[in-house]
């Protein structure tokens, strides 16, 4: 299954140009290592209506199936990256960041400072990650075992029922 993902950095200081984005490029990585396809990479401040309309622009129009957000998850003041991505979501999808979390516990105890948040808007899975490119690579690590059924789910796919078949 090839999976259509967008990569979304939200930062401040990259959209500047005053820090290189290396948490979009880690990520990127691992996608292709996967074997699918990052069709929208975008870097951009820490603005709610910036994000919002980004995260509704690639669901909606650009038809990406899996959004990836890094950046924007943490305490501090113009971290706002759960709050717009819970704007634009249909369905919230707390048991992802739940889990991303209790994994992410297992290495650092800052993991409980991660307010990410996902869920689904049309046909799309948006993921928030942490900003760090160690974090945002690790969360995804932990993610990638479910994201294809996920997208089978949301996509209505009659593979998707396979999971489900009782043995």
């Amino acid at each position: 299954m090839i999976i259509r993902t967008g990569i979304l950095t939200i930062s401040d200081r990259s959209s500047k140009g005053k820090r290189t984005d290396l948490s979009g490029p880690a990520l990127q990585k691992i996608i292709a290592e996967q074997g699918w396809q990052v069709v929208k990479m975008n870097v951009i401040a820490d603005e709610i209506n910036e994000i919002t309309a980004t995260l509704i622009n690639w669901c909606d129009k650009e038809m990406v199936q899996l959004i990836l957000t890094t950046g924007g998850t943490g305490f501090a003041p113009r971290d706002i990256t759960p709050e717009a991505t819970l704007q634009v979501i249909q369905k919230n999808a707390p048991g992802i960041a739940e889990a991303l979390r209790a994994e992410s516990l297992k290495i650092t105890p800052h993991a409980m400072l991660s307010r990410g948040a996902a869920g689904i808007r049309g046909k799309s899975l948006i993921v928030n990650l942490p900003g760090s490119p160690k974090a945002a690579a690790e969360y995804l690590q932990f993610l990638l075992p479910v994201i294809p059924h996920a997208i089978e789910l949301i996509e209505e796919s009659p593979a998707a029922e396979k999971g489900h078949a009782i043995q």
